[in-house]
């Protein structure tokens, strides 16, 4: 199947990778949650292979899961363009976590830093990825701030995001235009 002049065949690219989409959510609800996730979309656009193409608007969100006396999170979406392999990715994203002191040891628990991937292209899971992110069509804090950037989205396998949108409670997400964090820009 076509869809155009300028498909590629991924088999014949040999060294060179197609490039994909690659959302990702961030989250923080310890220290400077603020100055936390501004930080982490920084060492991001870092990346080598990666570039940073937007950042959603800060949300603050309440804790999800069996934990709710903690503080709320902060939440943002980072869509960005790579052609890096997903393992590669989750690779990066635990590593920018452990340099803001992220533990694992408390599932639904507080943290400095949550790098979550949510899609990866149209990747489905592999090896020791779940793709698209098993839970990301059922999270507020993801589809709001994700809509707010890329209202064309769509979750594989779960359909539009504006569409699931409808579906989960947002009640508990709010915008925060007071706190901004911007993809630092080279060019």
């Amino acid at each position: 199947m076509s869809n155009g002049p300028f498909d590629i065949d991924v088999d014949t690219l040999g060294n060179l990778r197609p490039i994909s989409k690659v959302v990702f959510s961030l989250g923080s609800n310890m220290g400077d949650s603020a100055s936390i996730l501004q930080e982490a979309v920084d060492y991001l656009a870092e990346t080598p292979d990666l570039i940073v193409v937007d950042v959603s608007p800060v949300y603050e969100t309440k804790p999800v899961g069996d934990i709710q006396d903690q503080p709320d999170f902060l939440n943002l979406v980072v869509v960005a363009e790579s052609t890096l392999e997903p393992l590669t990715l989750l690779d990066r994203a635990q590593a920018i976590e452990e340099n803001f002191g992220r533990t694992r040891d408390l599932r639904h628990g507080p943290r400095t830093l949550d790098i979550d991937i949510i899609m990866v292209g149209k990747r489905i899971s592999e090896d020791s990825i779940e793709l698209p992110h098993p839970r990301a069509h059922e999270r507020a804090f993801v589809l709001v701030p994700w809509s707010d950037i890329d209202p064309a989205a769509e979750i594989a396998g779960h359909g539009r995001v504006v569409d699931l949108l409808d579906e989960v409670d947002t009640s508990t997400v709010t915008r925060r235009d007071d706190v901004v964090v911007t993809a630092a820009t080279g060019f």
